[in-house]
């Protein structure tokens, strides 16, 4: 087997072993009974790939353009580009959809191994050096804090952990002018596969090349003009999907916008220490001989002084980057995260691991004669990393564990480097270097994976119950005669993602300002200051959005007083909405159907309605409660209803200020019967659209589905209607026809295409040699090289040699 088959085998067996031993260590699923449904792994990414594996067994309601589960109806190539763009998602259509928690935890350990292989080939492409040595780091780079802290979580970002290996080799396939067709579909993939992480990738991959020119004496401005050009093809070819996502984040609803502020500098360096957590700190951790032997480089007499300072000044310029505003701004593509503000931590990760290995390369470009660091080297190098880690002692982010088991990793690798490299002793210091790996990498992991449940919102674990309830759901779809929503309680944020059928709650980056502002018209709730949309629970909306069968107290509950899919309203002027969610849904519905509280209390028979948005705690009548959690701009609380009046004069118990309304179900009856009669005679959707046969007598065409940026109908442009798709009917019109397509969709597939015929006209150029020496295309060449007809002789003699 070749060295560098082994060296990738040997590094992506090293960090699935470690991933996986860190959880069973902590008793995290799948191997144990801890559960890792936290934040936005249980919020977004187990529900959209759930979703996914809909999509690719035909189950699914919409298709890749418009998903009609979530949000009432949302754009969802924006979503596929930001959370499901991976070459590695897919692969959880093997397992059944009941085990999709199982599938994105497998599809992690396996982004983690692939990162470590892919890292690995690098370092054996950059120079010669011990195989196993290059496996170890290799999955260093796979194993670092960011991959095993972050990561695990947001495992959509590990594939720009995949990226920066892969683009520096596309740098190196620049630098050397060789595979100028294979680069810039490598790009395309990886900024497909994450454009937010590959980003980051492509900023370091530009540092790693920038350096790799200075070393090796190749610095050329052509080389930079390939590299640009590389990229940009690369980039251009993954447009189609890049530019939806762009426009899409362009038109959600805005989240925190926070200022930067650096951590503390013990609380840096602790983060290079093996067991730390910290939400906002960087997540810097490698194993112990990474930053051992990037220090070494600084101590190697028979290092080039230009390649001993340079890749240890990038390490230092990447790291004292993130600490400064502008920069920090650089590396987050000007918008500063609302999570984690250190998300690029894996770039200097990574440069550290390229460091190291320059210090270990046999041979090379520059000194064929280098072997291992030698003592004072290995002597400099520990003295560095003690230094970092005395530095960090008043960080309250240390931990004791940090402290052991970087002393015994810095014991260990020390002494393994400085062991003879024969025989026995070379198969001991690889044991004491890959123990160090595996026990640094494993504690850590352990570690994040306790910390996480302690320190991050987490929500219910899918099982029996959950299943129970999808069935239900399945069961009583009507779509899309009607909707039916996954109801409360919440499993996570895109329960109908998730649990099946169609309703309101919608948790993405992309969530539409529309619908944000819609659905807190209407009562509706929200967390993460409006981006995490709660379905809601009341008569009205659900008549407004057709919602047939909502899960309700462990079971479906139907109802009758619900509207088709699309109504036709009088001509007129769209509902101007106020600052009361009842007033709003009845301009909406077209009708009074509340009525106000008198002396605090509802009339007997209303059903009793609570809107206090940052109300926080149970607020009852009689012998129902209903617990809120409220509290802008964070979260918002939903419209909640206490149940109905029964007793006259009883008021309700409420844990802050809030309006009451009381809804008279038969004046809603008797709205929806109105409604109901001008309303579509039949609905059909698409994949990507909407069919309605609509009665005669003109007015406007209303959707149950909120009026986001993309939709084009036939004979009509769409307007908004209280928030909802509209479109003006002329005389007579009786058919309704919309299709959906995402903004930025059509400008991407140019621009893919152009670098498509771009690429392909440099591959004919390099397969059909004659096409060089055409007489158009070589006096065009001519006249851009400046040797025309006015040319001296001596460069025509020249050019023509």
């Amino acid at each position: 087997m070749p060295n560098t088959t082994r060296s990738c085998l040997l590094s992506a067996l090293l960090s699935a072993v470690a991933v996986c031993g860190g959880d069973a260590v902590a008793r995290v699923f799948p191997f144990g009974p801890r559960h890792r449904a936290v934040n936005d792994l249980a919020n977004q990414f187990v529900p959209f790939h759930a979703h996914l594996w809909d999509l690719l067994r035909g189950r699914a309601d919409g298709g890749l353009l418009l998903d009609w589960r979530a949000g009432w109806g949302t754009s969802f190539l924006p979503d596929y580009g930001t959370y499901l763009s991976s070459p590695f998602a897919p692969l959880v259509a093997l397992l059944p959809r009941g085990d999709v928690e199982y599938a994105v935890y497998a599809v992690t350990v396996l982004k983690t191994a692939v990162a470590a292989a892919a890292m690995t080939f690098l370092l054996r492409r950059l120079g010669p050096g011990a195989w196993w040595w290059a496996g170890v780091l290799g999955a260093a780079y796979a194993l670092c804090g960011w991959s095993l802290a972050e990561g695990a979580y947001n495992p959509m970002w590990l594939d720009g952990l995949i990226a920066l290996p892969l683009l520096c080799l596309v740098g190196e396939w620049v630098r050397e002018g060789r595979r100028p067709l294979l680069g810039p579909p490598v790009v395309a993939v990886c900024w497909v596969a994450n454009f937010y992480t590959a980003y980051m990738a492509t900023l370091g991959a530009a540092l790693v090349l920038l350096v790799r020119l200075a070393v090796t004496d190749s610095f050329r401005v052509r080389t930079l003009a390939r590299a640009a050009v590389t990229a940009g093809i690369g980039v251009a070819l993954a447009a189609p999907v890049l530019l939806p996502v762009l426009l899409g984040s362009r038109h959600a609803h805005p989240g925190l916008v926070r200022e930067f502020a650096p951590v503390a500098g013990t609380d840096f360096l602790a983060r290079l220490l093996p067991v730390t957590y910290g939400f906002a700190t960087p997540a810097a951790f490698v194993c112990t001989a990474v930053p051992l032997l990037a220090a070494a480089l600084l101590f190697r007499r028979d290092v080039p002084g230009r390649e001993r300072w340079l890749w240890p000044g990038l390490c230092a310029a990447v790291a004292a980057s993130m600490q400064w505003g502008p920069t920090h701004l650089l590396w987050h593509a000007f918008a500063t995260p609302n999570g984690s503000p250190y998300r690029q931590t894996f770039v200097l990760s990574g440069v550290l691991v390229l460091t190291a290995w320059t210090t270990l390369t046999r041979g090379g470009e520059t000194n064929p004669a280098r072997g291992r660091p030698d003592r004072r080297a290995v002597a400099g190098g520990s003295a560095v990393v003690l230094a970092l880690a005395l530095a960090a002692l008043p960080s309250p982010v240390l931990t004791p564990w940090a402290l052991v088991l970087a002393g015994a990793g810095l014991a260990a690798v020390a002494g393994a480097l400085l062991l003879p490299r024969r025989g026995r002793y070379g198969a001991l210091a690889a044991l004491l270097v890959t123990g160090t790996l595996l026990g640094q990498a494993a504690a850590t992991t352990a570690y994040a994976d306790r910390e996480r449940l302690v320190r991050l919102d987490d929500y219910p674990p899918l099982g029996p119950e959950q299943e129970r309830r999808a069935a239900a759901l399945a069961a009583a779809d009507g779509w899309p005669a009607y909707r039916t929503d996954p109801g409360l309680p919440r499993v996570a944020g895109n329960d109908p993602l998730l649990l099946g059928g169609q309703g309101a709650a919608y948790y993405s980056s992309h969530t539409p300002a529309v619908l944000t502002a819609t659905l807190d018209a209407l009562g509706g709730g929200w967390t993460s200051r409006g981006r995490n949309l709660l379905g809601p629970d009341n008569p009205v909306t659900d008549a407004l959005f057709g919602v047939g069968a909502r899960w309700r107290d462990g079971a479906v509950v139907r109802t009758d007083t619900r509207l088709p899919l699309v109504t036709v309203r009088p001509p007129g002027p769209p509902p101007a909405y106020g600052r009361s969610p009842f007033r709003n849904q009845e301009l909406l519905l077209g009708s009074r159907v509340y009525e106000a509280p008198h002396a605090g209390a509802c009339r007997v028979g209303t059903e009793v309605f609570l809107w206090a948005p940052d109300a926080t705690g149970p607020a009852r009548l009689g012998d129902r409660e209903v617990r809120l959690l409220g509290g802008r701009p964070k979260r918002q609380a939903a419209m909640a209803s206490l149940g109905f009046q029964r007793t006259p004069g009883l008021r309700p118990s409420l844990p802050g200020p809030g309006a009451l309304g009381c809804l008279d179900h038969e004046r809603l009856r008797t709205a929806v019967t109105a409604l109901r009669a001008r309303a579509a005679v039949s609905v059909d959707v698409t994949p990507s659209g909407i069919r309605a046969v609509l009665p005669p007598g003109g007015g406007t065409a209303v959707v149950a589905a909120p009026a986001i940026a993309g939709w084009h109908c036939e004979g009509a442009e769409p307007t908004a209607y209280g928030g909802l798709l509209a479109v003006p009917l002329g005389p007579g019109r009786t058919e309704l026809s919309c299709s959906f397509r995402p903004p930025g969709l059509r400008a991407g597939l140019a621009a893919g295409a152009v670098a498509a015929v771009a690429l392909l006209c440099g591959a004919g150029l390099r397969s059909f040699p004659g096409l060089r020496s055409f007489p158009g295309l070589r006096s065009f060449r001519r006249r851009r090289s400046g040797h025309g007809t006015r040319s001296l002789p001596g460069r025509r003699r020249a050019s023509a040699g």
